[in-house]
């Protein structure tokens, strides 16, 4: 799948955020091993804490279909932020070893990197590996 592609399905998840306090709408698509597509929007909660990025939607969706290595993940947002520290350590879970992750915004711009220069010192499993 291309980025155009994916980049259309975060924006269509984007419209679908539910963020009465922020007001910002954040979409996500992301790809798995196997080619699965997945996206997923903010969900905003009154006490802020229960509030999910669309980064961690979009992961605990596929994670709950078993698709357990996601190979390639588009963040959109009007202003094209990058991911939060939180989604960083649950992207870390489950990246491949090579997964792309792209940033786009609305005007079209788009920052591609690889997850490593994203989070290069992420906690992995592999520290729990005895």
């Amino acid at each position: 799948m291309t980025s155009q592609s994916l980049r259309t399905h975060a924006q269509a998840a984007a419209k679908n955020a539910y963020s009465p306090y922020s007001k910002a709408h954040v979409g996500c698509a992301l790809l798995t091993s196997d080619g699965s597509l997945y996206t997923g929007c903010n969900i905003e909660n009154a006490s802020y804490g229960g509030t999910i990025c669309a980064e961690r939607v979009a992961i605990l969706k596929a994670v709950s279909d078993k698709k357990m290595k996601i190979t390639k993940l588009y963040v959109f947002t009007k202003e094209g932020w990058p991911p939060c520290g939180m989604c960083r350590q649950v992207m870390s879970e489950f990246a491949d070893d090579n997964l792309e992750v792209i940033i786009g915004n609305e005007a079209g711009h788009e920052t591609k990197m690889k997850f490593k220069e994203l989070m290069p010192l992420s906690f992995t499993p592999d520290h729990l590996v005895p």
